[in-house]
């Protein structure tokens, strides 16, 4: 080996950069999750309507457990379910000796909050706001400190049951339940 210097410095840059790139852009399922019907979990507030039936009508909170508890049927799984699934597994319930054809309808009242996390002048929890981006959240979370990279931030959300981790652009729309890490930036 004639000049062990180049070679030095390449491999000093390779391990430079793998060091920086110690992360996982985001994974195809982490973008396809934006575009799939909204499922329940722990955080959310339904707002359920029985047609004729003021007296179920009503706002109801999926528990810890991942189930609404629902007068006359009681718990009712809500996690991993949409909206539709759920009026569905209510009027069957209802059919079994408490209402002849019951007509159903179930809306998400609240999402559950977001979290931000990192280089912003309020890190916490935040209520989601259908459409928000993570530009939206920051903002909402007193904005970037002067450390923070404003260009990339890594987004954890929980898509199938799973835990996914991806570095994303600001302009990104943001999921119920996501948590926002702003990283400082290097320069």
């Amino acid at each position: 080996m004639k000049h062990p210097i180049p070679f030095l410095l390449g491999l000093a840059a390779s391990v430079a950069v793998a060091g920086c790139s110690g992360y996982r852009p985001a994974p195809p399922a982490f973008h396809e999750a934006l575009y799939q019907p909204y499922v329940m979990d722990a955080g959310d507030q339904l707002r359920v309507t029985v047609f004729d039936q003021a007296n179920l009508s009503n706002t109801y909170s999926v528990d810890q457990a991942g189930y609404i508890s629902f007068p006359l049927v009681g718990s009712v799984p809500a996690r991993g379910r949409t909206a539709n699934q759920i009026e569905q597994q209510l009027a069957q319930k209802l059919r079994q000796g408490y209402l002849r054809d019951p007509d159903v309808t179930v809306e998400v009242d609240r999402y559950r909050p977001i979290f931000i996390m990192g280089e912003v002048g309020a890190p916490g929890q935040y209520s989601y706001v259908p459409g928000m981006t993570i530009q939206k959240a920051v903002a909402a979370a007193g904005g970037f400190t002067p450390r923070a990279n404003q260009a990339l931030v890594d987004v954890t959300r929980q898509i199938n049951g799973e835990i996914l981790t991806g570095r994303v652009v600001t302009s990104d729309p943001l999921l119920p339940g996501d948590t926002v890490y702003v990283r400082e930036r290097l320069f």
